[in-house]
Formats: structure tokens, sequence, C-alpha cells
């Protein structure tokens, strides 16, 4: 793991915290149609991820962990007697899962440094604890003892049993953190996308809600909150206060998964938009219809399609409906700004996994790490039991300043990228392939979980490894197959059929119309 958290430390060096713009939702074991917790991570960057697996291990505890905060100054961490084996920084062999959204917030609270950034808590709360309220007690008392070196960061903790989301800045260099976290109320769901989302918060339901002690009494002291206004505390408006241009980048994601997930809510564009007094999204919602897992794929597969916000329509989705936007995604011209939607979809991402934990199961069969890498719109999630002792080597290898066909990361790109040359007819036939793998995984799930439960201890361990890693390299191998196929039908211009007769199909009406209301003489021919 030391590994990929050095390679992610030197990520945030050299790219701004915009570009690490991730995407959350948690669904509650009521929610779901099996009666599993979800937790959705999407983390949106330009980087390779390599994912790897840590065995379970017993450690001296005089022994230190050495951590480095963003300015370069080293410290030392204490060691505890016994560590679980984990998946990554994302989940661990008792079903406990971690995801993330950075916020950033007040940045004068960024205290770069302090040790422990968000990663590095996430990493140990998976090593150390089996629960998701022991993971909140973890991290929350780790940033306490050696401080919080990142910006402000929304936690989603989840286990077969419980939904959290966890909310935390800093404290501009006076040591600890501030934070509050929030059960999510069985038989809901939430999501958070880069704002802080917790509000009002009870102060006297510690079952439900636990925050630190200087949540309100520091927001005083820094002039953020004036208590005799009479305006209730909220953690969000003081600690991560909205502008317009903030909340259209966040608050859309989460206004279009809670609209699919309860369209019956008709909640309003307004507040995405900034439009005056426009009420803010629930922090929780009931689904319309409980969700199974195809369902929370879907969720975060999304441009807007069908809505006013849809980025595949209008003269900047091209000719062929494309609703990737190159960044930077906000400019100005003549002192105006302007800025591009951020849908929950992105080519910007470098992977992405779904969380899949079941209390009615033994832990190491009960818990899936379905794992995917790029673009959730055109990425296939694959079947990572949290007990498995080794990753498919095509997820766990790669370079982003090398191309290779060994790695799946580059094998997803490759054909996601060349999709962008004329969207709207590749891109089905890569979702044709998505639906394809991802419909064969989970038909066959219960089967290969029945076998499981009739094996025993290592034996059902080395089972699960073996199909895990069987389903990561066959993933690989279809998308490499997949983009040679691509290169070959869609070739300067042209489509090929199945018969690889050449056809010739144009641009859409709507297109062409859109180029003669802009400039009908340039193209008309004179009778």
């Amino acid at each position: 793991m030391k590994k990929h958290i050095k390679t992610l430390i030197i990520v945030l060096l050299f790219y701004s915290p915009s570009l690490f713009s991730c995407t959350n939702l948690l669904v509650t074991k009521g929610a779901s149609v099996d009666s599993a917790t979800y937790l959705v991570y999407l983390n949106d960057g330009e980087w390779l991820y390599q994912l790897n697996q840590t065995d379970a291990k017993s450690h001296d505890i005089n022994d230190s962990l050495i951590y480095t905060s963003m300015s370069g100054t080293k410290f030392k961490v204490h060691q505890v007697n016994y560590t679980n084996a984990i998946i990554g920084f994302q989940m661990n062999e008792y079903q406990l899962a971690i995801g993330e959204t950075t916020f950033l917030g007040r940045e004068e609270l960024w205290d770069k440094n302090l040790p422990l950034k968000y990663w590095e808590l996430m990493e140990l709360a998976l090593l150390r604890v089996k629960t998701a309220r022991e993971a909140i007690e973890v991290i929350t008392t780790l940033v306490e003892q050696y401080g919080y070196g990142s910006e402000g960061e929304s936690f989603s903790i989840a286990d077969p049993n419980e939904a959290w989301i966890l909310e935390m800045i800093g404290t501009g260099g006076i040591g600890g953190a501030v934070w509050v976290a929030r059960k999510v109320p069985d038989g809901m769901i939430t999501a958070h996308a880069n704002h802080a989302r917790i509000g009002e918060f009870p102060m006297d339901d510690t079952e439900n809600c636990i925050y630190s002690n200087n949540v309100i009494s520091f927001a005083i002291e820094k002039g953020y909150y004036d208590p005799t206004l009479g305006i209730p505390f909220e953690f969000n408006n003081v600690y991560d206060p909205p502008s317009k241009e903030h909340i259209k980048y966040t608050e859309s994601r989460v206004w279009s998964i809670f609209n699919r997930a309860a369209p019956s809510l008709k909640l309003s564009s307004d507040c995405n938009r900034g439009a005056v007094g426009a009420e803010r999204y629930p922090l929780f919602i009931v689904p319309d219809q409980k969700l199974n897992l195809q369902d929370v794929f879907s969720l975060v597969r999304d441009h807007y399609e069908g809505t006013e916000l849809d980025m595949t329509k209008g003269p900047e989705a091209g000719p062929f409906g494309n609703p990737n936007r190159v960044r930077p995604l906000s400019w100005k011209i003549d002192s105006v700004n302007y800025s591009w939607e951020r849908a929950i979809s992105t080519y910007n991402t470098a992977f992405s996994y779904v969380a899949q934990l079941r209390n009615y199961l033994p832990d190491e069969i009960g818990g899936i790490a379905w794992f995917g890498v790029d673009d959730t719109y055109t990425s296939c999630f694959f079947p990572i039991y949290c007990s498995v002792t080794q990753i498919s080597l095509p997820f766990a290898t790669g370079d982003i300043n090398n191309y290779s066909r060994e790695s799946a990361w580059w094998a997803f790109n490759f054909a996601a990228n060349y999709a962008n040359t004329r969207y709207g007819d590749i891109v089905v036939d890569i979702i044709k392939e998505q639906q394809e793998l991802e419909n064969l995984f989970v038909a066959q799930q219960d089967s290969i979980e029945n076998i499981a439960l009739s094996l025993d201890g290592n034996s059902r361990i080395e089972f699960l490894t073996r199909y895990s890693d069987a389903m990561g390299n066959i993933v690989h191998r279809r998308w490499v197959t997949l983009g040679d196929r691509l290169v070959t039908k869609y070739n300067d211009g042209y489509i090929k059929d199945n018969q690889n007769r050449i056809k010739t199909v144009g641009y859409q009406k709507e297109w062409l119309e859109l180029i003669i209301n802009h400039d009908a003489d340039k193209y008309k021919i004179a009778n």
C-alpha cells in the first residue's frame, strides 16, 4: 500500500484539488432489495491506481509508522498489535468499506505541516477496526492525537449494518480537527460530491450523530458563526460556505442521483442552479423502490440524460452527442464567468468501486468490492471478494506515463478515449460489452457463493481468490479485444457492419440543422 500512497501524494502535489472531484453514494440495508449496505466511491483524478491487497499481520506495539506531511515533515504514529487484511484503501476482511469526496472548505484551515491525510486515515481505519462506528472513532482519535493534514473531507463509512457520513476539516495549525458524523437512517440513501452536506444536526442523539467538542465553539472563535443572530448552526454553511459555481459543480450530481432514485420527490434543479431562496436538497431520502446491485451501478452512470442539463444534447456535444468536456470546466470571457456541467460520469475517473456488504453471510463471502477503472459510464464492475489474497495483475499494474495493453487502466482508457471520435455510435458497442459481462457476474453470483459456503477456512478463501482473479482477467482481455474491434469498425469516418462492409453514416439531422442555422450560405450549393 505504501507504494500507492506515495503515488497519490505525488499526484496531489502536481494537480489542483479540483481534479480530485469524487462522488459517493450510500444505500442502507433497508433501502436495498438484498438487504445489503452499499457504498459507492468514484475517485476522479488523472492518475493510474494500482489496486493491491495487504495481509493481516501481527506487530510489535513499540514500533512506529512514519507519515510525511504535505510540507515534507515526518511524524511518528503508533502501531497496534494486529492489523486486518485489506483491499487497497477501500475495504477490509470484515466488510468495512470507506470512500470520500473532498470539499476543501475554508482553505485557511488546511495545515500542510501536519500528518495524516484523508487516504492515510482511511487505510489506518481499515487496518485497525471492524465496524463503521469504530472507524469513526479511530479516524477522529488519530487526528486529535497527531493532527490532520488534508483539506475539508466528506467520508463515507459503511459496514453490513450501518452507513455513516463523517465530515471533517482542520483547525489551521492548532491541532486536532473539527468534525461531525451522521448515521444514515435505515431505509434511506444519501450522496455527496465535493460539498459538505451535513447542515443542522441533533446534538443529543449519540446513537445517530457524533461530533467534536469544538464543532461550534471553534466556529464562533474564528468568526464563522455568530449565535446571537439566532441562525441555526449548520456545519456545511459554516465550514464550506457555498458559491453559485461551487453548488453547480457539486450539488448537480446529488440532485441527479436523488432524482433517479426517487422521481416522486420531483426535486427541482433550482438549488444546483444557484437560484435565490431555492430549497436545499435533503441529506437523506427514501428511494421510490428498493435498489438492487445493478440499480446502484446505474445511479453512478450519468450525464444528466433526459433532463434539462443533458450533456449529450446541444452544440457543445458536437455532432455525435459527446458528453465529455475537456478541463478546465470553467472560463471567463468579457468579465463574465461560465462553466460546463460536471457530470457524475467523467473520463477523468481513476477508479471506482461498489461495496456490497451483507450481514447474513460470513464476512469472506458477504463483502464484495465491485471494482472498475476509468469512466463509470464505459467501465465494467467485476467482483472482488473482501477475503482475497491477491488482485488480478492487470488491475495491479500500469504506469500513467507509458501505455501498455497489459494494464486494465490503459485498456479501458483506450476504448473510452477512442469513443470520443464518434461517441454516440461507439459508446453503444462499449455498453453492450459492459452489460453482457456485468449481467454474467450477477447471474452467477448465487452459484459462486453457494459453492463458497460449502467450503471451509482456507479452501473458501482460495476459491474466492481464484474466482475474483479470473473475473478480473476476463474483463481485461475483453476490453483489449474490444479496443481493437472499435478501431477496426470505426475507421476513417466510416462504420463497418457485421460482415465488415463499409457504410457511410453521416451526421445527425439536428447537428446539420445547427450548422445551417449558423451559416447557411457557407454550405449551400448554388442552383
